[in-house]
C-alpha cells in the first residue's frame, strides 16, 4: 500500500477559468497495489507493472470549487531498476460544489457532481527500506471534467509535487527470472475494425439540454508487435447538441455569422495507436475533419480510450474526444475487428 500528501497549481488551461486560479490545490492519495507475476506475456513485456485501487481527496482551497472526492483503477509502470514509476489511473469522481445557475455561477470548471477523473504520476520509488516501509515522490497531474455531459465544463487540471510512504503487505519474493520462457517475436496481418459509440452530451451553451452522440468508425490496423498497433481510419459523427446551437445561435444572433442552414454533421480522417496489455488496449488516436460545415472548436481532435477484447474478434470501448483541452463527449461503444 502507499500513500501521499500532494500539493500543486491549477492549470490555466481555458480561457473561460482564470477567475477560478486563486489558491494552491492539495489533498492526498491512497493506494492498494498487486504486482504481476510474470506468468502471463504481458507482464513480461511490460517488466511486470503493478495494478490497482487508488482513491483521492483534493482541496481547491477555493470555496466556488470546493472539494473532490475520486476512485480510481490504476496501473503502475517500472523503469531503471523498478526506481522510477509512472502510474495512470482512471476512475470516477464527485464534487462537493458544482455549477449552479443560482448559487455558484463562478463554477464553470465543474458543471455536474459526478466527473471523470483522470490521474498521471511520474516518481522516485523506493520500497523496503526498513521493515517493509519504503518511500516515493515525484510530480503528478490531476484531470477532472464530465465530458460535457452537462455545462459548463472548462475542467480542471492540477500539476502537484507529491511525498508519500510504501508499505508491503507481504513479503517480496526474489525469484530468479525463468530462463526457459522465450517470447516469440509476435505480428498479425491488417484487420479491419467497425465501431458504434454513442452517448448524451451538451455543447458550450447552458440551458440548451442533453442531446444523443453518435460516431460510427471503421479503420484498419496493424499490429506491429505484442505491445503495440498502428491505425488509420475514418469516422462520421452525428452530433446532435451542434443542431441545437446552429438553431440557437441562429436566433439570438439574426445578423451574426450562424444563419440555421449549417450541417451539423462531421466527417474526419485518423491516425492512431493502442497499446496491448492482455485482453485490454489503450488507445490514442488523432483525427481532422475533412468535411466540417460549422465551426466549433477546431479541426484537429484526440481521443484516448481504453479497449476490452472479448474474444479475438469482439470487444468493447470507452473513450473520451477532446480538442486541446476541451472536452467533446465521453463515449461508449462496441466493436468487431476481422
Amino acid at each position: 500500500m502507499d500513500a501521499q500528501y500532494y500539493y500543486g497549481t491549477l492549470l490555466r488551461h481555458n480561457k473561460n477559468i482564470p477567475n477560478l486560479v486563486r489558491e494552491h490545490p492539495s489533498g492526498f492519495i491512497l493506494s492498494y497495489n498487486r504486482e504481476a507475476s510474470g506468468e502471463l506475456r504481458w507482464h513480461r513485456e511490460y517488466n511486470d507493472p503493478d495494478w490497482g485501487l487508488s482513491f483521492s481527496y483534493q482541496n481547491f482551497n477555493y470555496n466556488v470549487l470546493g472539494e473532490n472526492y475520486a476512485l480510481y483503477a490504476h496501473y503502475n509502470f517500472y523503469f531503471l531498476n523498478r526506481n522510477l514509476q509512472f502510474r495512470v489511473g482512471q476512475g470516477i469522481a464527485y464534487t462537493t460544489n458544482p455549477f449552479d445557475i443560482d448559487t455558484n455561477f463562478k463554477n464553470v470548471a465543474h458543471g455536474s457532481h459526478l466527473l471523470a477523473a483522470t490521474y498521471f504520476m511520474l516518481n522516485y520509488h523506493k520500497p523496503n527500506i526498513y521493515k517493509g516501509f519504503g518511500v516515493h515522490g515525484g510530480l503528478g497531474l490531476m484531470h477532472l471534467s464530465n465530458g460535457s455531459v452537462k455545462a459548463p465544463n472548462s475542467g480542471t487540471n492540477v500539476f502537484s509535487m507529491n511525498l508519500g510512504v510504501v508499505y508491503a503487505l507481504e513479503k517480496e519474493e526474489n525469484l530468479a527470472p525463468n530462463e526457459s520462457i522465450v517470447d516469440a517475436p509476435y505480428s498479425e496481418k491488417i484487420k479491419y475494425n467497425f465501431v458504434v459509440r454513442g452517448s448524451y452530451n451538451e455543447g458550450d451553451y447552458y440551458n440548451l439540454g442533453r442531446h444523443p452522440y453518435l460516431v460510427f468508425s471503421a479503420f484498419a490496423d496493424k499490429r506491429l508487435s505484442y505491445k503495440n498497433t498502428i491505425q488509420f481510419g475514418a469516422d462520421f459523427v452525428l452530433a446532435k447538441f451542434l443542431e441545437a446551437e446552429i438553431d440557437y445561435l441562429s436566433k439570438a444572433f439574426p445578423n451574426g455569422s450562424v444563419t440555421g442552414d449549417e450541417d451539423w454533421k462531421r466527417v474526419s480522417l485518423f491516425v492512431g495507436h493502442e497499446f496491448r496489455l492482455g485482453t485490454i488496449g489503450l488507445v490514442t488516436q488523432f483525427g481532422f475533419y475533412v468535411y466540417y460545415p460549422y465551426e466549433y472548436e477546431t479541426r484537429f481532435y484526440t481521443r484516448i480510450g481504453a479497449k476490452h477484447y472479448i474474444n479475438d474478434k469482439l470487444f468493447v470501448v470507452g473513450s473520451v474526444k477532446t480538442h486541446a483541452a476541451n472536452a467533446e463527449a465521453i463515449a461508449l461503444g462496441i466493436g468487431v475487428r476481422l
